[in-house]
Parts: structure tokens; C-alpha cells; sequence
């Protein structure tokens, strides 16, 4: 090292150190949690652009001026602020994200501390998202918050479940909540979102909180803030995964060869097939055909990313592969996905970033079914006499195809049934503080979104038939939608002594485009063809009902102000105008306002003496929300064709045009008015914490088709008619019952809630729609049919006549609605007037979850439950065809009347029958809908062995899981073994589709509910 040619006399020098000394100050320390160091968290120097970061353990060392504070922080936990006074060696220790009364929140364009929230908002964390892995994050919300519902809608991989906030507002609108993701509103599908990359969820719930988001938000609101890096953090690489084991929670509860031969010979309506002999009889058999079928799936997901940032930027970039087998072979599904973000500041007055989410699914083989394999009798013989299967089993009345392992993974070419979706989510932000205005910026977002889906089936000659010459066929169906959205914002924060105001300003505008072609062919002329190419079929079929062109479009603006006195007041208002393309002319436009209003008592003066409540908030809000989630042009009417014959060729046919709905000049908006009540309070510092809330939703003016006579020669039109009206109360705790005593912690949290809709008003001002069944001052979700009260027994002859003419002992007695003679008879016989109005949804329902920890080692459980309401169970009832008691097929093990067994239970085998069914068969399948069910349960170990610091692995955690393992307190369960959630909807994957409407969810023959065993591990470097 040179010297100066000018050097400082020794007193000079002497100065100079002292003037350096009193400028800077040197401070060391240690960043830790609860498991040890920490590596890689940032420690600044608050208010400069001095920081450094933690070595392999944990270490730093950081000069500052004298007087300075620390802002230590690192990703996925608090951020800490320390005052270094003093002090030259410091040691912090972290804590996790939780829930605490400085915790931010995600309210809407904008965040704010949760005690200074006025709405409805509950928050998630990501890594409880994670303690329960599944395709996407629906699983891991059901029981975790109050009033929010998860409802199970198909049992195959990769399905989502069905999300309703506070209950169903609409008859035919969309009920589904608007997802937000990373600021802009999501274009596509919540399955499309990787959990892995999921930071936290803040759900809003109440109209005070969603009516920022306009009529998108007018079912709830769900927004997802996905990982990011931060300023100053080194590079940092992160694997989560798991591979785990699928098993069936419990079979079909099919009767077995003994059972079926007993069931078909004391009904004697049937006699053996050429395949069948009955049990006992030389040559006999009892095949289990669910065993022939199902297998062991595989579960298994691997995410990789890789995060860190400079003194001006961050950056986040992930990779993750996940894969779901089903217990049917080949029915699987598989998703890639990439996410990344980028966050760079150039100079000192603008911001400017990029986040991209993006993922390639495909699912396999999803129209595999349980119909055949249920269905078939246990004394069929699918074996040749050389031991090879059959391709068919002949049965009394029905030919079946042969369901097998073997026999649908020998398929090869001659079936295929694959769905390709392809979606890419990409956020752009600019943002600007402008000079000279403290606390001004503006902020521009643009959401660009593309996503498309095709659809193949094939199969092939006789495949899945009972002929063996059945033509082959093919479906292909192609899906493609483009979106994009911006929003300008000018926002203004600013704090003055106690006063604090947010006030924001939004324009937006949006626009989707839709377009799906649809083709299908009968006879392709080899199975190499597939669904590739269907021209080549003998008779192509484009049917103009399945293809489809939309473009939509909405514009808003929007205004909010929020204002804090001293964290003991709070107020928000907010109004907001949407115009939507949907809608007819004069009516696009729509304004509502909403507001929000917070006390804090615990910080008034006279709460200060009771030192055991550390919180206690006031909340009542007002909002109002509208609906535009119609199809798009339903204010112009429709067209369908209708082929006819004409002219003298015997084959031929004409296609001609009729108007099947009419125009609505007049439809606007469904719109809705809440009323909110809550309640926050935070007790024994904060071991003990919780919401409870009240609100009133009505919806008036509701988005329905509503029906028109045959007369008029149209079926019907789209309106704005009826009303509903929801109303519910919530109630959310959690509570730390061990605080690290001795090295123990126990954790625990309970959330329970109702929600009670009624439909108010009609069309026309009916009471009543039996076609739909809607019925006013009766729940949306309803079964109008007839309710099974016991069974008819002998010694109740002389009343069965009367009610049941033609009837006999053991058939089904059901719920009579008409008056009684002086001698207790009916005076009339049981029919239509008899059918009932029941409630589907549950009267009340929620979760619990609790962790366990002692030093490394933790045990979780998160459960779920519900009471009442009414569980459809079609393979009970008659549509599904597995009930019918007469011998013809496959039974389902049931407790039925005979004469030496006068149970209350079933009916009679052979009895009285209405389409190939027990009379009344339908209320075989009502359970009640009430259980109790474990969702997860986990056993981690998390290491902090120095010799994982020194090989830069910061964290390491592995832990095994068993998902779905038992169910308690459900009286379908303790009927059938089965699971008691539903995993269809009404119209599906049950013999009779036409009886159930659409929006109720049913347990039909679907693909199984499984217990899922998962080893999993954690690392990061």
C-alpha cells in the first residue's frame, strides 16, 4: 500500500480517528428462529442504503452511525427493528408470519395492518396452504375459514372443488368468487395457480370489502400474493416435494355371490345369464370386480426455486412438476408449471416489475367410469376355459363389457381420452412516486392472459360396448381464451401526528375473447386416426350448439378514502361505477358505494387498566355489489336449429333456424346490499385470538331465464327477476395453549359458521317453480321429492291400502302431506302432493386444526365438519341403478325387508316397482349430510444440526402425511364405509342424469375417495 505524499501530523491523525469514530459504530450480532441461524437474512440500516447480510451461521457484522436501527428481515417472517443504542453485539430472533395485530393484510389495491382493517378479511399463510398437499389450493382452505365453503365437485385428480363465500346468492349467474392474483384479476382457473408459490391468501368476504373490485367481486374475493425476492437478499434455492401412495378409502359396498344369489332368488324376477350360476353351484364364482380393477395411485410433486435481489431489484423463479394417479388404471393428472417475478427500481422515483405464472396440464383417461364394474354380478364368470378374460360377461337381462386392469391397459390405440390445457398469466406494473408530494404515486398494472384447452376421445370398435361390432368414435373439442386487463391508480398515503389517510384512484378496463369448435365422428377407419384427424370418419357431425365465439368487455372506475385517528378510529368509504358489455343498452351502467367503519376500545384511555385483553375492535360495514356473470349476449335472444325432413330423398334432411330464447332490451345488473358486523379481540397477549361476525346479504333483481308457455313457441328469456337473501354468523379462534414450556408448544384453532339463504321472491310473483325447484321462503339449494319415513308392515295393511293401492308389505312408506280420517286412514292415496321440500345445506359447519411441537419434532391435524342438512347419494337412490332390489344387477349391500327380517331399513326385494325401481326409490338415497372428518394428519422433523449450516443448507424439514384417514359422526359413513363428501354434480356419473339439477352436489359412481400416505422434504439453501 502507497503512502500520501502529504501525510497528518500525529495529533491530526489522532482527529481524524476520533471525528470516525463518532461517525460510524460497529455492531455484530446473530440472526436465528426456532430451529437456529438463519442464513442469508438482510440487516439495513434504517433510512440508508447500508446493509449486509447473515453468513452460513447466522453471523454479521455492520457499521452504523451512532444512534441507528436495524430493520432486519428475512423471507417469511416478520420484519424486526432494532435500536442499536449501546449495544455492539446484538441477537434476534425471528418469528414466522402469523397472526398478530401489526400483520398486513391484503384489503385491494393496497394493504393495511389487520388491526386497522374495517371489512371482512381473513388471511391464510402459504405454509399453511402447504400442510395440506393437493393439485391446487381448494383442498387446503376447506375447514380453515369460517364461512367460507369448500365443496368437493369430482373425485378425479386434478379437480378443483367448488368455492362458495357466505353462501349462493344467484339461481343461474355465477356464484364463484373473483381469484386476484398478485394485484390483477385471474383469467383463468384456480387449479392453474402453484400452491408451492403462494406467499398468503386474504379472502374478502363482506361487501364493505369486495365492492372495490366492483361486479367481479360480487361473490368474494380471494387474493393470492405469490413469493417474491427482496433487496439484498443472496442468492437462495428452495425444494419442496413429495411422493405418497393412494389406497381407497373404502370400496363400493357391493353385495358378494352369496349375498346377490340370496337377493335374486327371493325376488324371483330374474333367472341366471349364460355367464352366471348361482353360489354353491358347480362352476360357480365370486368375483370381486372392484379388486379386479383398482390399484395402488401415485402422488408425487417437486417444486425448485430460486430467489434473491441487489440494493435496487429482487427476483423469484420457480419450477414445479406435480402428478396424480387415480386407483382406476391409466387415469391420471399432470401439470408443469413455471412462475418468476422481477422487481427492479431505477433511480429514486420509479419502480417497474414482471411476474409471470404459466402451466401445461394434461389429464388422462377422465371418462373411465364404475358403472360396468359395479353393475355386474358377482356369479358372472369372465374367464375362458384357458383362463384368458372375456372380452363380455353375459348376465340375465344386460351384456356388459369386461372392466379389468389388464383389459384397459391392453387398449393401446383403441381408446384415448386426453385433455391438453394450456394457460400463461403475465403481470406487468410500472409505478411512480411523483416529486415534491410525499406519499403520491401513481401506478399503472397490465394483466395479459392466454389460455387454451383441447379435448380427444376415441374409442375404438366394441370397446366399452356390449356389442363387439359397435362403431367406433371420436370427439375432438378445442377452447381458447385471451384476456387482458390494465389499471391506472393514483394513490396518496400520508401520516400526520395521529392522523393517517390512504386514498386511491383506479381506472380499469378489461376484455375477454372465448372461441370453441367442437366435432365429432362415428366409424373412424383405423385406430391410429384417434380423435386426430376426425374427417376421415364415415359420418362427421358438427353440431352448431357446441361451437362457440364470445368477446366481452368492462370498464370501472373507482375511488377509496381510509382515515386512522391515533389506531382507535377507522373509516373507510369507497364507490365504484362498472359498465359492462353483457348487459343491454341504457342498463351497462351500474354505481354503488361502500363503508366501513372501526373502533379500537382497547386503546381508549379507560381499557388501559385491564392488562388481559390486549385488543378489542368494533367493525360495522355497508356494501353493495352487482352480477353480470351471464352469458354474453343473452340480451339478443337465441337461435338453434332443428333438422327436418324434406323433399323426396327418404335420407335426407333440411336444417332450419328457430328462435329458442328471446331478446331482453332491458337486462341489467343483479346487485346485492350487505350489512356487516364484527368483532375482533386479542386476549392474555395474544394467546388467545378471534373474530366473530353478523351479516345480511339481499340480491334483488337476480339474472334468470326465466320460463315462458309452449304457447308462446319459445322456452324462454333472460331477465332480471327474484330476489334472495343470505344471512349468517362466524366465528373464528386461535389460541397457543403451550408457549415453548420446556421445549413444548401447542397451537390450536377453531372456526365454525352458518349461512341460511331463502329465496324471497319470483318471476311474476309465483310462490313456486316445481321445474326447477324453486320454492319462495325455502333455501336455493333444495330436493323436492318424496322423503322415506320406515317401511310398510303387515300388521299395517288396512292403512296401506288406503295410501298404497296395488302396494305391499315392504315396500318404501314415505312422508304423507293430506289429512287423516277419524280412524287414522288417509283420505287419499300417497302421490304428487306428497312430495317434500328439503334442505341440501348443511346448518352449520367448520374446521379445526392443531400443532404440536417439541423441540425439532411437530404433529399437526387439520379436520373439518358439518351438521345436518341433506347428503344425495345416487347409488343409494334409484338413479343410480344400483339399488333396484330385483336381482337384475349388482346390489348394493343393504339391510332389506323380508318377511323373517321386517327391517325399516330397505324395501322389499321384487316389490312394487316405478322404472325398474323401488316405488319412491329416490329417498333410499337421502342421508343425513353431518360428519366429522380428519383431513391431514403430519409428523415433521425439522434439522438444525451445525453440519447442515456448514454445508449452506439453511432449513431442512421432512415430514409424513396421511390425508383423508378417517371419518367420525356420519351416518352415511357408518351406512356404507364410504366417503361422506360429494364427487359429482347433479347431472353426472349416475345412470339417470335428468332427475338432479346442475347446481346440486351428489356421491354418484365416480372415481373413488382415497387415503393418500405421503414422505415429504424441505430444503433450503
Amino acid at each position: 500500500m502507497y503512502a500520501p505524499e502529504v501525510q497528518a501530523s500525529n495529533g491530526e491523525a489522532n482527529s481524524l480517528i476520533a471525528t470516525s469514530v463518532q461517525q460510524t459504530k460497529k455492531v455484530t450480532g446473530n440472526i436465528s428462529d426456532s430451529m437456529g441461524p438463519l442464513i442469508g437474512a438482510t440487516i439495513k440500516e434504517k433510512g440508508t442504503g447500508n446493509g449486509v447480510v447473515t453468513d452460513l451461521d447466522g453471523n454479521f457484522s455492520i457499521n452504523v452511525k451512532p444512534g441507528a436501527t436495524l430493520v432486519i428481515s428475512y423471507v417469511g417472517y416478520n420484519t424486526k427493528e432494532v435500536v442499536v443504542g449501546n449495544q455492539t453485539n446484538i441477537k434476534i430472533s425471528m418469528e414466522e408470519e402469523g397472526h398478530s395485530l401489526n400483520d398486513v393484510v391484503v384489503i385491494g389495491y393496497g394493504t393495511q395492518r389487520k388491526e386497522a382493517v374495517t371489512g371482512s378479511v381473513a388471511n391464510v399463510t402459504g405454509s399453511l396452504v402447504r400442510e395440506v398437499p393437493g393439485a391446487d389450493i381448494t383442498n387446503a382452505l376447506q375447514g380453515r375459514i369460517a364461512g367460507v365453503q369448500m365443496a368437493q365437485t369430482s373425485s378425479k385428480p386434478g379437480a378443483s372443488m367448488q368455492i362458495r363465500i357466505r353462501g349462493t346468492r344467484s339461481l343461474t349467474a355465477s356464484n364463484d368468487p373473483l381469484i386476484v392474483l398478485d394485484g390483477i384479476p385471474f383469467a383463468g382457473s384456480i387449479s392453474d395457480i402453484d400452491p408451492n408459490n403462494i406467499k398468503s391468501m386474504d379472502i374478502l368476504k363482506d361487501a364493505s370489502a369486495t365492492a372495490i373490485y366492483g361486479s367481479r367481486g360480487a361473490n368474494g374475493v380471494i387474493i393470492i400474493t405469490t413469493y417474491k425476492g427482496y433487496q439484498e437478499q443472496r442468492p437462495t434455492v428452495t425444494y419442496n416435494g413429495y411422493i405418497g401412495a393412494k389406497t381407497l378409502f373404502h370400496r363400493y359396498p357391493m353385495m358378494n355371490a352369496e349375498q346377490f344369489t340370496k337377493l335374486r332368488q327371493y325376488a324371483n324376477k330374474f333367472q341366471n345369464g349364460p355367464d352366471e350360476k348361482y353360489w354353491g353351484e358347480d362352476g360357480a364364482v365370486d368375483m370381486d370386480w372392484q379388486d379386479e380393477l383398482f390399484k395402488t395411485g401415485i402422488t408425487t410433486n417437486h417444486d425448485i426455486g430460486v430467489s434473491g435481489g441487489s440494493s435496487k431489484g429482487s427476483y423469484n423463479f420457480g419450477l414445479s412438476y406435480y402428478r396424480d394417479e387415480a386407483v382406476i388404471p391409466t387415469q391420471n393428472f399432470n401439470r408443469y408449471a413455471m412462475h418468476a417475478a422481477i422487481d427492479q427500481e431505477i433511480g429514486k422515483y420509479v419502480k417497474i416489475g414482471f411476474s409471470t405464472n404459466s402451466n401445461y396440464s394434461i389429464t388422462n383417461n377422465s371418462d373411465l367410469g364404475l358403472y360396468n364394474t359395479l353393475s355386474a354380478t358377482p356369479i358372472a364368470n369372465p374367464y375362458n376355459e384357458d383362463g384368458s378374460l372375456k372380452t363380455r360377461i353375459r348376465m340375465s337381462s344386460d351384456d356388459q363389457w369386461v372392466y379389468t386392469k389388464n383389459t384397459i391397459e391392453s387398449l393401446g390405440d383403441s381408446h384415448k381420452d386426453q385433455t391438453k390445457a394450456y394457460g400463461t398469466y403475465n403481470n406487468f406494473y410500472g409505478e411512480v412516486k411523483i416529486p415534491h408530494v410525499d406519499g403520491l404515486k401513481y401506478r399503472i398494472n397490465l394483466g395479459l392472459n392466454y389460455r387454451s384447452s383441447e379435448y380427444g376421445n376415441y374409442v375404438g370398435q366394441g370397446v366399452f360396448s356390449d356389442k363387439d361390432n359397435a362403431d367406433s368414435h371420436a370427439t375432438s373439442r378445442y377452447q381458447r381464451t385471451t384476456n387482458w386487463a390494465i389499471e391506472n391508480m393514483l394513490t396518496y398515503d400520508k401520516t400526520w401526528g395521529k392522523h393517517t389517510i390512504n386514498a386511491v384512484v383506479l381506472y380499469s378496463a378489461e376484455q375477454t375473447n372465448y372461441r370453441q369448435t367442437y366435432m365429432y365422428g362415428l366409424d373412424i377407419p383405423n385406430d391410429k386416426f384417434q380423435f386426430y384427424n376426425i374427417g376421415y370418419a364415415k359420418t362427421v357431425t358438427v353440431d352448431p350448439a357446441n361451437q362457440a365465439y364470445y368477446k366481452s368487455g368492462l370498464e370501472s372506475v373507482m375511488g377509496r378514502v381510509m382515515y386512522n385517528y391515533d389506531n382507535k378510529y377507522m373509516a373507510s368509504v369507497a364507490f365504484r361505477s362498472d359498465g359492462s358489455s353483457r348487459l343491454a343498452k341504457g342498463h351497462q351502467w351500474h354505481t354503488y358505494p361502500a363503508v366501513s367503519l372501526g373502533w379500537n376500545i382497547s386503546r381508549e384511555n379507560f381499557m388501559k387498566d385491564i392488562t388481559w385483553l390486549e385488543s378489542l375492535k368494533l367493525r360495522v360495514g355497508y356494501g353493495e355489489t352487482s352480477n353480470q356473470s351471464v352469458n354474453p349476449y343473452s340480451t339478443l335472444g337465441a337461435l338453434s336449429t332443428r333438422a327436418y325432413n324434406f323433399g323426396s330423398d327418404p335420407n335426407g334432411y333440411a336444417v332450419g333456424m328457430y328462435v329458442s330464447s328471446l331478446p331482453n332490451s332491458e337486462l341489467g345488473w343483479e346487485y346485492s346490499k350487505t350489512w356487516n358486523y364484527g368483532i375482533d379481540f386479542s386476549l392474555f397477549g395474544g394467546r388467545l385470538s378471534g373474530t366473530a361476525e353478523y351479516y345480511v346479504q339481499n340480491t334483488e333483481d337476480l339474472l334468470m331465464s326465466v320460463n315462458l308457455p309452449s304457447t308462446s313457441g319459445v322456452s324462454s328469456y333472460m331477465a332480471n327477476v327474484g330476489k334472495t337473501r343470505n344471512k349468517g354468523f362466524e366465528l373464528s379462534l386461535n389460541g397457543t395453549i403451550i408457549d415453548n414450556k420446556n421445549g413444548w408448544t401447542w397451537d390450536a384453532g377453531v372456526n365454525f359458521y352458518t349461512n341460511k339463504n331463502e329465496l324471497v321472491e319470483l318471476a311474476s310473483g309465483a310462490t313456486r317453480d316445481e321445474s326447477n325447484w324453486w320454492f319462495v321462503g325455502k333455501p336455493i339449494n333444495v330436493i323436492y321429492d318424496y322423503e322415506k319415513i320406515g317401511i310398510w308392515q303387515t300388521d299395517e295393511e288396512d292403512i296401506r291400502k288406503v295410501a298404497e293401492p296395488g302396494g305391499n308389505a315392504g315396500m318404501i312408506k314415505i312422508k304423507y302431506n293430506g289429512d287423516y280420517n277419524a280412524d287414522g286412514t288417509p283420505t287419499r292415496p300417497y302421490g304428487e302432493a306428497d312430495r317434500q321440500i328439503m334442505k341440501v345445506d348443511p346448518d352449520w359447519e367448520g374446521g379445526f386444526n392443531t400443532r404440536v411441537a417439541y423441540k425439532n419434532w411437530d404433529l399437526s391435524v387439520v379436520a373439518s365438519y358439518r351438521h345436518g342438512g341433506t347428503l344425495i347419494s345416487t347409488i343409494y337412490g334409484s338413479q343410480g341403478y344400483l339399488n333396484m332390489l330385483t336381482g337384475r344387477r349388482n346390489n348394493i349391500d343393504v339391510n332389506y325387508w323380508t318377511e323373517d327380517n321386517p327391517t325399516n331399513d330397505y324395501p322389499k326385494p321384487g316389490g312394487i316397482e316405478s322404472s325398474n325401481n323401488p316405488k319412491y326409490g329416490n329417498s333410499l338415497g337421502y342421508f343425513s349430510g353431518s360428519y366429522l372428518k380428519i383431513r391431514t394428519i403430519t409428523l415433521g422433523y425439522n434439522f438444525n444440526q451445525p453440519w447442515l449450516k456448514k454445508c449452506g443448507i439453511s432449513k431442512a424439514r421432512v415430514y409424513a402425511t396421511v390425508q383423508n384417514p378417517f371419518v367420525l359422526f356420519s351416518p352415511y359413513h357408518d351406512e356404507s364405509g364410504m366417503d361422506p363428501e360429494t364427487n359429482s354434480y347433479g347431472n353426472e356419473n349416475q345412470a339417470v342424469t335428468s332427475f338432479y339439477k346442475s347446481n346440486l352436489l351428489v356421491v354418484g359412481f365416480n372415481t373413488p375417495s382415497t387415503r393418500n400416505w405421503l414422505l415429504g422434504l424441505n430444503i433450503t439453501f
